[in-house]
């Protein structure tokens, strides 16, 4: 399959729930397709494979030594790979089936030498396949490499490059470990420089848990090698040039350079331009697409070199035309290369021209900026290089901060913030000895000769006010909501060991979570932790979040935030403000942080909000729910909805309750 090809499609699979036969949208194909059947001779050859490397890896976890734990991954990937394949009928080609044979050999060969103490795939050069555990959900995620025939253990720290894959519904673990990363051979190999190809958790323009998998994937190559952390390229094309235009904005300060290929970088027009579709959202619809249209965060692209790429045929360059009118509105010009009478591809000429440009820019390093230009519409995006933002106004609305160092003094000028970090080590200049001074709007703080080198700020009573806020209930950072956020670090779903005595209810909440459970694993290739109500520890509450199905009755740990939560629920009713729902037909979904452990969150009855409709375009995998949703049951869910919606809204910046915008 070209990796470059971007297919949209618009049919096929129903909706996986109990309410499948009574969807009111038209059925959408399954992602990832039903695969070939397996014959019955390469099954058994498959199943005794995994039967015997499945042994092996049995006698490495019982060394429990850390060599062997560490590298433990690297042969984890390959039994998953294919028992995900085997077990779930994900082989899409009669190839693929031969592929997984090798891959198991490969597995085998590498469990026998680790039990041996050695990995000489470690410190292999050329391409190399490795593997982590993700935090999110315990699961083994495969990564791949280029490691330059120049690279030693014992040598200087290469700089790396993220290479993002484009679309591949078919992208099996089989298929991406046997040769689907996406780097095409005519794209220069860059000089001193390591490729990471991460998987991102299969095909979902590396967003939520695939935006998390790419920060694990670099966090576990820099365990592994010596990586010059001021030396990163984000890189890719198609779906992967819309993951390098969300890495660029979102994550400025982490990159030397960004060269997106194509792709899209918002929702809206792209859907008009590609899609051929008009989108109509709901108000809070609209404002969650602030959390990934890439054109909302232009501001922060002031400070990092960017290349665009693509070819002057391709309807995809409209990924780039929109990014280059809402940069121009900041006053900043986006540097573009075209591919001559290109559609949706590189070409050659045009591969030789930004590698030439990213080694100049390789070769000038990277500098702590003096001057930030600073957007957010949430607290998940919060950093840029020496300035955090702790607190915003209103989430979901503009926020603002444009700094500049002045050497003895640091101006700030904000809007919709209202508490912020200065990270004096990193702020270029910045003299620490003698009474400098930090500017905020119309405040000024003079700093003494014996200044922290991170200095807290908070907005009260109309100015601003040196050290953090009282220690209260508020959004922050990894704690801001939507209900999509809780599925973006360690959770667990609880199930019921009880009964609701709302029949609709328990039948959609249990059907919702089953639902779940098999969608996770499809879209985000990983097994949730799944444990019974009465199986939940105070260890648990401390290490996840904690996505709980059911009501007070049916659920043990709904019952124990009884009277905790600000939206009010019994067996009788719903009560949000001063609307009330009858139990007997409404569900109740919502995302709060955990009353009996508040650094983690609790969901109600969902799992991540876009539904099976969103999967036919990376470009709508976004949140469809804020942070609360009343569900009317008597419309059953379908590929878009989990019912329908009868109420949803906001909380407050402090958790509190907010009453709804009504359209």
């Amino acid at each position: 399959m070209n990796r470059f090809l971007t297919a949209l499609f618009v049919f096929a699979v129903c909706c996986n729930s109990v309410f499948a036969q009574q969807t009111t949208t038209p059925p959408v194909k399954r992602i990832p397709p039903d695969g070939v059947q397996v014959a019955d001779n390469d099954r058994k050859e498959l199943e005794a494979g995994l039967q015997q490397l499945g042994t092996a890896i049995d006698g490495l976890k019982q060394k429990n030594d850390r060599f062997t734990n560490d590298l433990l991954p690297d042969v984890l990937i390959y039994y998953k790979a294919v028992d995900y394949a085997l077990k779930y009928q994900e082989f899409f080609a009669p190839k693929e089936i031969e592929s997984a044979k090798k891959l198991l050999q490969t597995g085998l060969s590498r469990a026998a030498d680790l039990g041996e103490k050695k990995a000489p795939w470690a410190t292999q050069k050329g391409e190399v396949v490795r593997g982590y555990i993700s935090k999110i959900d315990g699961s083994v995620q495969p990564y791949g490499l280029t490691v330059p025939d120049n690279y030693t253990a014992d040598g200087p720290a290469f700089n790396l490059s993220t290479w993002f894959h484009g679309r591949g519904e078919a992208l099996s673990e089989v298929n991406f470990i046997a040769g689907g990363k996406g780097f095409a051979g005519s794209m220069p190999a860059m000089k001193n420089t390591i490729m990471l190809y991460p998987y991102g958790r299969f095909c979902n323009a590396f967003k939520f848990a695939g935006e998390v998998d790419v920060l694990e994937a670099l966090e576990d190559v820099k365990k592994q090698y010596k990586i010059n952390d001021n030396g990163l390229f984000d890189r890719g094309f198609s779906m992967g040039g819309a993951a390098a235009w969300h890495f660029a904005a979102h994550y400025a300060d982490r990159w030397i350079a960004a060269n997106p290929g194509a792709g899209f970088s918002e929702t809206v027009d792209f859907m008009k331009v590609y899609g051929k579709e008009e989108l109509h959202p709901t108000w809070y619809e609209r404002k969650l697409w602030h959390l990934y249209d890439c054109t909302d965060y232009a501001s922060n692209l002031s400070n990092l070199p960017l290349y665009a790429y693509n070819g002057d045929k391709d309807v995809q360059k409209e990924a780039a035309d929109v990014m280059e009118v809402a940069m121009k509105n900041e006053g900043l010009t986006l540097n573009r290369i075209w591919g001559l009478n290109m559609g949706h591809g590189y070409t050659k000429a045009a591969a030789k021209t930004v590698d030439s440009l990213l080694d100049i820019v390789a070769s000038k390093g990277k500098k702590e900026p003096a001057e930030l230009h600073f957007t957010t519409y949430t607290l998940k995006y919060n950093k840029l290089y020496w300035l955090t933002v702790d607190a915003i106004g209103e989430h979901w609305s503009k926020a603002r901060v444009d700094a500049v160092n002045g050497k003895h003094t640091v101006t700030l000028k904000t809007s919709n913030v209202k508490a912020l970090t200065l990270n004096l080590v990193r702020v270029h200049g910045f003299t620490h000895y003698g009474p400098d001074t930090v500017k905020i709007d119309n405040s000024i703080i003079v700093l003494g000769p014996d200044v922290d080198m991170a200095l807290n700020f908070h907005y009260e009573n109309g100015k601003w006010l040196l050290d953090t806020e009282k220690p209260v209930l508020a959004k922050k950072h990894n704690l801001q909501g939507p209900v999509d956020d809780a599925f973006m670090s360690a959770f667990m779903v609880v199930k019921p060991s009880g009964t609701s005595k709302n029949a609709l209810f328990d039948k959609w909440s249990k059907a919702e979570m089953e639902r779940f459970i098999v969608q996770w694993r499809r879209e985000f290739r990983g097994d949730p932790i799944v444990k019974a109500d009465k199986e939940v520890t105070a260890e648990d509450m401390a290490s996840s979040n904690l996505i709980l199905f059911g009501d007070a009755e049916s659920n043990r740990v709904i019952a124990k935030l009884s009277g905790k939560l600000p939206i009010k629920w019994s067996a009788a009713q719903i009560q949000a403000g001063n609307t009330a729902y009858s139990s007997k037909d409404h569900g109740l979904i919502m995302i709060y942080p955990n009353p009996l452990n508040q650094k983690n969150y609790i969901v109600l009855n969902s799992g991540f909000t876009f539904r099976e409709e969103s999967y036919l375009n990376n470009s709508k995998q976004i949140p469809m729910l804020p942070d609360w949703a009343v569900i009317d049951l008597n419309t059953p869910p379908d590929a878009v909805h989990p019912g329908k919606v009868a109420d949803a809204g906001f909380f407050g910046e402090h958790w509190e309750w907010k009453e709804p915008v009504k359209e």
